[in-house]
């Protein structure tokens, strides 16, 4: 996991890079894999592959309008190519994939999956050819399925695999990922990762895994700034406890918001954000002291957090969770908020500059720590902790991986 940077570089300049992954570019919410992308753009070409269409979201009637628009190309009806950025091009593939993720027989799977990654390969190059990219490095963000031949079938100068998610922790994903994801590993040219605990896993399997950290929108989220008090917060008194993120039974413990909203009546929870099945239909809802305001925009969420008095993490403790970089932790302390959250293996990063609980019924005390020893000089030291993880510095680190394997 370290690198030899005697002989590394912190700029990678003139390649053409392709980068493929689970979430395509017209996506509204924003992703590590486009900033990166973005990043990389300023000193290469990059051609960002959005994910492949399957033929069972090809002919249902219900569409995000993202995937209407892809599947309109599909049809004929717009540019598969199209300039997104300075040195930067989207690319809408036009073959269909099966949907192959509940066939029970892993051999079936394989001979599948293999045609669909023929398949997807095969309109890559016809981009590849049409932007004239050459000697290519591919990157791949976390896509195991469509990218597990893609070494064999693009032959780039360069694989790279960004591990960020342990899909082997959902049910849905792990009776095949947990099969191919360690075998892709093994094959691309280096493993990178957005926390030290993926890079270790990674590291089981390719010695070449390398830990680059995780930037954050600091444009965003800064207090340089008077924030507007969101209207959804209009007649709740302090203590405002805030989370803001997705509201997903998979990662988040609903007994730690139960038990705080009854012991501490007083409080006021907010949750910003979008709610699975689960949680929609959660007894939580009927607490008047949570308050659960639904999706909101990007560029909305620094106004609630402004206003917050504590911010939380209430995760459960899973394969999903315990090795996950928290990027709402870092959200968070860029605004100088004071953050109580589940401990984890990744939040071990975080632990001299928030308030972390062993046990659910650790919140309320640890809140009310927060509440009383919040101050200027741990505001400013927040600020500064979360300012040093900077996308600048991922890319850095990135480039070093790059620059070591091509000297």
């Amino acid at each position: 996991m370290e690198l030899n940077t005697d002989k590394t570089s912190e700029t990678v300049q003139g390649r053409d890079i392709v980068v493929i992954g689970l979430q395509p570019w017209y996506y509204e919410i924003g992703s590590n894999c486009k900033t990166i992308a973005t990043y990389l753009s300023k000193d290469n070409r990059v051609l960002y592959v959005n994910l492949p269409v399957n033929r069972k979201t090809f002919l249902s009637r219900q569409k995000s309008p993202g995937i209407q628009q892809h599947c309109d190309v599909i049809k004929g009806k717009g540019e598969k190519i199209r300039p997104i950025g300075p040195n930067m091009w989207e690319f809408y593939p036009t073959s269909l994939v099966e949907s192959i993720n509940g066939l029970p027989s892993n051999k079936a799977f394989n001979v599948i999956n293999y045609f669909n990654n023929r398949r997807f390969a095969r309109n890559i190059q016809q981009a590849i050819q049409a932007l004239d990219f050459k000697d290519i490095i591919l990157f791949n963000d976390n896509d195991i399925y469509n990218g597990f031949y893609m070494k064999e079938l693009l032959r780039p100068s360069l694989y790279l695999y960004y591990c960020r998610d342990f899909l082997q922790g959902y049910d849905y994903w792990k009776k095949h990922v947990s099969i191919l994801e360690p075998k892709l590993i093994k094959k691309v040219d280096a493993a990178v990762a957005n926390s030290t605990y993926y890079a270790e896993y990674c590291s089981t399997h390719n010695p070449n895994s390398y830990y680059i950290g995780q930037g954050c929108n600091f444009d965003l989220f800064n207090t340089d700034r008077e924030y507007t008090r969101p209207e959804e917060l209009n007649g709740l008194k302090s203590p405002l406890i805030g989370y803001v993120g997705a509201i997903d039974s998979s990662r988040l413990d609903e007994k730690i918001l139960e038990n705080i909203a009854t012991e501490r009546p007083d409080w006021n929870i907010v949750m910003v954000g979008p709610e699975d099945v689960f949680f929609t239909a959660s007894q939580l809802h009927r607490f008047p002291n949570i308050h659960f305001t639904g999706r909101r925009p990007l560029q909305k969420l620094p106004e609630f957090v402004a206003h917050f008095d504590v911010c939380i993490n209430p995760q459960l403790i899973n394969t999903i969770t315990k090795g996950n970089y928290p990027l709402k932790i870092d959200e968070y302390l860029a605004m100088g908020k004071p953050v109580v959250a589940t401990r984890t293996r990744a939040m071990k990063l975080f632990e001299s500059h928030t308030y972390l609980a062993d046990k659910p019924e650790e919140y309320i005390h640890l809140i009310e720590r927060a509440l009383a020893e919040n101050s200027p000089s741990l505001k400013d030291q927040r600020i500064a902790f979360a300012r040093s993880h900077t996308w600048e510095n991922c890319i850095k680190e990135l480039y070093k991986v790059i620059s070591n394997l091509i000297s």
